[in-house]
């Protein structure tokens, strides 16, 4: 009697593994991930590699928080402060998120400074790595623009002042300075148009340029490969490579997990502030960029009047080529940083000398007791601007139709007191700005004679503080009187 073997029943896979397959039957997702987390990375993971993985970290929080930002914004001079201060003031977590989309530019500009701090030392850009380089040039330009394009849209009076420095500095190029200039403010003055146009920069076009040069970052960096150790051979590695996955991206992951805590501790604690809208007309202000930009405010104020074009434009212009050309200039196969002194010394002395400048500018503001006093009004002016409750447009600006319809002289008021520029000094409807205090309530200080004739001769305080007479005629004067009693 022969003997038959049963066939043992074949195991069907997992739902899991039924849906991998018909995933990457389509889409090659497989492959994809063996080539994102296999890539062999020359003396294995280190900690020295995570800052690159940082960036793209702190770049998608920028993201993220940014498209919440943007549910809510308004690039309008009328709007723009207003929207900004019911973020910070009424939206769930408005001020939180903001302050982490803010302190996460400071960190992009740290990140960047210790990665490329780390790049020059380690010799990475030599061997066939100048695109790389090059790429990994233009995304710091394009980070730093992204800061400076972002640092107006709340339209307070830092942002205003500190831009409007900013695109001054654009008039300096020659030949096309002002031509230039007139198109980054969209006119002569800086107004809606220059709002809308850095709004689109900030949210649209430097995006993507960013997205663009990410990818071809990566793309060049798996080309060339992880440059190793300093002194491994940056053409030809002899050190054995492991795969980037898992030690790399467990430490990728703790780095992250990292900057997103101290990135939420910081927005916590330290809230970042909004101050009063932006005024024009305050000649008193002083303007100052983020701490980033501060040692090239500094270096300017040193190069200033008719050397400006050389200290603004010239040599900040050479100093970047020349950063630029470094692995065509460096060409040896030396990495060891104590065998390359021309190299990492100009790079030290330049940051050294970046950080004097900084230093130096924070010093200067607050040696000077005048500058200091003025200084610490602006923070202080900051400080009341955030703990005071928010103020809609619709009742800072507007007449309330009841006092309208029963005195038409409150309706020419408003008209006169918008004419008269009030307004650019004491706020929408008298609220008060950093320039004039409130106008909101002298109805019950004043008669209208009386404050008919505080506005056609101030007293010696109102004097003081800038305000200049009124002329108009009797019946307008009674008309603005009328409309300010009513202010409350």
């Amino acid at each position: 009697m022969s003997r038959h073997t049963t066939p043992e029943p074949e195991t069907k896979p997992h739902l899991a593994d039924r849906l991998d397959t018909w995933l990457d039957a389509r889409t090659g997702v497989d492959s994809i991930l063996h080539e994102s987390l296999d890539e062999p990375i020359h003396g294995g993971a280190s900690w020295a590699y995570v800052f690159g993985s940082g960036l793209l970290f702190l770049f998608m929080s920028q993201v993220i928080t940014g498209v919440f930002l943007a549910l809510y914004y308004v690039p309008s001079a009328d709007h723009a402060h207003t929207v900004v201060s019911y973020i910070v003031k009424v939206v769930s977590a408005g001020s939180f998120i903001r302050s982490i989309h803010a302190y996460g530019s400071s960190g992009i500009i740290i990140l960047l400074c210790l990665h490329i701090g780390q790049t020059v030392l380690y010799g990475s850009y030599k061997g066939k790595r100048e695109l790389l380089w090059l790429s990994g040039c233009i995304l710091m330009a394009l980070m730093l623009c992204m800061a400076f394009t972002g640092y107006l849209l709340p339209w307070d009076e830092k942002a205003y002042f500190a831009t409007a420095v900013g695109t001054n500095l654009v008039a300096e190029v020659p030949w096309i300075g002002p031509v230039l200039q007139k198109l980054v403010r969209g006119g002569d003055q800086m107004g809606t148009l220059t709002l809308s146009r850095f709004f689109v920069l900030h949210v649209f076009v430097l995006p993507g340029m960013l997205i663009a040069f990410i990818a071809g970052h990566v793309f060049f960096f798996r080309k060339a490969g992880a440059a190793g150790p300093i002194h491994e051979d940056p053409i030809a590695p002899k050190l054995p490579s492991v795969p980037f996955y898992p030690r790399q991206v467990l430490m990728d992951a703790a780095f992250a997990v990292v900057l997103i805590g101290l990135l939420a501790l910081i927005a916590k604690t330290i809230p970042m502030d909004l101050g009063p809208a932006a005024n024009p007309a305050d000649t008193h202000f002083l303007p100052r960029p983020e701490w980033y930009y501060r040692p090239a405010f500094q270096w300017l104020k040193y190069l200033s009047g008719r050397w400006s074009l050389v200290g603004g434009i010239l040599l900040p212009a050479l100093l970047a080529v020349v950063f630029a050309a470094a692995p065509f200039l460096d060409r040896r196969l030396e990495r060891r940083p104590w065998k390359r002194p021309i190299s990492v010394g100009a790079f030290l002395l330049f940051l050294v000398a970046y950080t004097g400048l900084g230093i130096a500018s924070y010093h200067d503001d607050y040696s000077d007791p005048g500058m200091a006093a003025q200084m610490y009004k602006q923070d202080a002016d900051s400080k009341a601007f955030m703990e005071s409750p928010f103020v809609p447009e619709t009742a800072a600006g507007s007449i309330p139709a009841g006092l309208a319809s029963a005195d038409p002289n409150v309706v020419k008021g408003h008209v006169l007191f918008q004419a008269q520029s009030c307004s650019s000094c004491h706020g929408e409807a008298g609220i008060g700005t950093a320039a004039a205090g409130p106008l909101t309530g002298v109805g019950a200080k004043y008669t209208e004679d009386q404050l008919g004739a505080l506005l056609h001769s101030p007293n010696p305080l109102m004097t003081a503080g800038g305000m200049q007479p009124v002329d108009l005629k009797t019946a307008d004067l009674q008309a603005l009187s009328a409309y300010l009693r009513q202010l409350h």
